[in-house]
Protein backbone atom coordinates (compact mmCIF):
# COMPACT_ATOMS: atom_id res chain seq x y z
CA UNK A 1 0.00 0.00 0.00
CA UNK A 2 1.22 3.31 -1.13
CA UNK A 3 1.29 5.96 1.89
CA UNK A 4 3.06 9.11 2.30
CA UNK A 5 2.75 11.04 5.70
CA UNK A 6 4.00 14.51 5.87
CA UNK A 7 5.87 16.25 8.86
CA UNK A 8 7.58 19.26 9.74
CA UNK A 9 5.28 22.11 9.41
CA UNK A 10 4.92 24.67 11.91
CA UNK A 11 4.13 28.29 12.75
CA UNK A 12 7.48 30.21 11.49
CA UNK A 13 8.05 34.38 11.53
CA UNK A 14 8.45 36.25 8.38
CA UNK A 15 11.69 35.28 6.36
CA UNK A 16 12.16 32.22 8.77
CA UNK A 17 12.97 28.54 7.85
CA UNK A 18 11.62 25.36 7.42
CA UNK A 19 11.82 21.82 6.42
CA UNK A 20 9.29 19.42 5.62
CA UNK A 21 9.79 16.01 5.10
CA UNK A 22 7.78 13.35 3.74
CA UNK A 23 7.78 9.59 4.71
CA UNK A 24 7.07 7.26 1.72
CA UNK A 25 6.34 3.91 1.87
CA UNK A 26 5.31 1.09 -0.38
CA UNK A 27 7.52 2.29 -3.41
CA UNK A 28 10.57 3.52 -3.66
CA UNK A 29 10.59 7.73 -4.16
CA UNK A 30 13.85 6.87 -6.65
CA UNK A 31 11.03 5.57 -9.16
CA UNK A 32 8.15 8.12 -9.12
CA UNK A 33 8.34 12.08 -9.56
CA UNK A 34 7.93 13.52 -6.14
CA UNK A 35 6.02 16.96 -5.97
CA UNK A 36 4.66 19.82 -2.99
CA UNK A 37 2.08 21.00 -3.52
CA UNK A 38 0.38 24.41 -1.05
CA UNK A 39 -3.44 24.75 -0.50
CA UNK A 40 -4.75 27.88 1.33
CA UNK A 41 -8.18 27.71 2.65
CA UNK A 42 -10.57 27.97 -0.16
CA UNK A 43 -8.05 27.79 -2.76
CA UNK A 44 -6.44 25.27 -5.34
CA UNK A 45 -3.41 23.47 -4.91
CA UNK A 46 -0.59 25.34 -5.42
CA UNK A 47 1.99 23.62 -6.83
CA UNK A 48 5.68 24.47 -5.28
CA UNK A 49 8.10 21.92 -6.56
CA UNK A 50 8.96 18.84 -7.77
CA UNK A 51 11.67 15.95 -8.27
CA UNK A 52 11.87 13.59 -11.54
CA UNK A 53 12.26 10.49 -11.05
CA UNK A 54 14.09 9.74 -14.77
CA UNK A 55 16.89 12.14 -14.16
CA UNK A 56 16.57 13.51 -10.60
CA UNK A 57 15.35 17.36 -12.32
CA UNK A 58 13.87 19.82 -10.01
CA UNK A 59 11.26 21.91 -11.02
CA UNK A 60 9.88 25.23 -9.11
CA UNK A 61 7.18 27.86 -9.82
CA UNK A 62 9.35 31.57 -10.26
CA UNK A 63 7.25 32.32 -7.02
CA UNK A 64 9.37 29.88 -4.52
CA UNK A 65 12.57 29.51 -6.89
CA UNK A 66 15.71 30.29 -5.36
CA UNK A 67 14.18 29.86 -1.73
CA UNK A 68 12.71 26.77 -1.68
CA UNK A 69 14.86 23.39 -2.39
CA UNK A 70 13.05 19.87 -2.83
CA UNK A 71 15.86 16.50 -2.34
CA UNK A 72 15.22 13.12 -1.74
CA UNK A 73 16.99 10.70 0.04
CA UNK A 74 16.67 7.26 -0.93
CA UNK A 75 18.01 5.25 1.80
CA UNK A 76 15.02 6.80 4.04
CA UNK A 77 12.70 6.63 1.29
CA UNK A 78 12.17 10.39 1.96
CA UNK A 79 11.44 13.68 0.14
CA UNK A 80 12.24 16.70 1.87
CA UNK A 81 11.65 20.66 1.16
CA UNK A 82 13.70 23.10 2.75
CA UNK A 83 11.57 26.64 2.29
CA UNK A 84 13.84 29.94 3.17
CA UNK A 85 12.60 33.57 3.42
CA UNK A 86 9.18 32.59 4.16
CA UNK A 87 6.15 34.63 2.99
CA UNK A 88 2.91 34.93 5.19
CA UNK A 89 1.47 34.02 1.98
CA UNK A 90 2.46 30.67 2.01
CA UNK A 91 0.90 29.94 4.59
CA UNK A 92 -1.43 26.89 3.94
CA UNK A 93 -1.16 23.24 4.55
CA UNK A 94 1.38 21.83 2.22
CA UNK A 95 0.96 18.18 0.68
CA UNK A 96 2.89 15.84 -0.38
CA UNK A 97 2.47 13.75 -3.58
CA UNK A 98 3.63 11.05 -5.72
CA UNK A 99 3.16 10.23 -9.99
CA UNK A 100 4.84 6.82 -10.82
CA UNK A 101 4.51 8.01 -15.00
CA UNK A 102 6.78 11.44 -14.33
CA UNK A 103 4.82 13.39 -15.69
CA UNK A 104 6.65 16.85 -14.73
CA UNK A 105 8.85 18.63 -17.86
CA UNK A 106 6.53 20.61 -20.43
CA UNK A 107 3.46 20.29 -18.29
CA UNK A 108 1.74 23.19 -16.83
CA UNK A 109 1.35 23.52 -12.80
CA UNK A 110 -2.66 22.15 -12.63
CA UNK A 111 -1.37 19.43 -14.97
CA UNK A 112 1.50 18.23 -12.69
CA UNK A 113 -1.55 18.13 -10.01
CA UNK A 114 -3.81 16.50 -11.97
CA UNK A 115 -0.97 13.67 -13.03
CA UNK A 116 -0.70 13.07 -9.03
CA UNK A 117 -1.67 9.77 -7.95
CA UNK A 118 -1.06 9.56 -4.75
CA UNK A 119 -1.30 12.37 -1.94
CA UNK A 120 -0.28 12.71 1.46
CA UNK A 121 -2.91 14.40 4.25
CA UNK A 122 -0.24 17.09 4.79
CA UNK A 123 0.92 19.41 7.18
CA UNK A 124 -0.17 23.22 8.53
CA UNK A 125 2.61 25.79 7.95
CA UNK A 126 1.77 28.86 9.20
CA UNK A 127 3.66 31.87 8.53
CA UNK A 128 3.35 35.37 10.61
CA UNK A 129 4.37 38.83 9.42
Amino acid sequence: EVQLVESGGGLVQAGGSLRLSCAASGFSVDDYAMCWFRQAPGKEREGYSCISSSDGSTYYPLSVKGRFTISRDSAKNTVYLQMNSLKPEETGVYYCAADPDDTIEGYSWDQIRSGMDYWGKGTLVSVSS
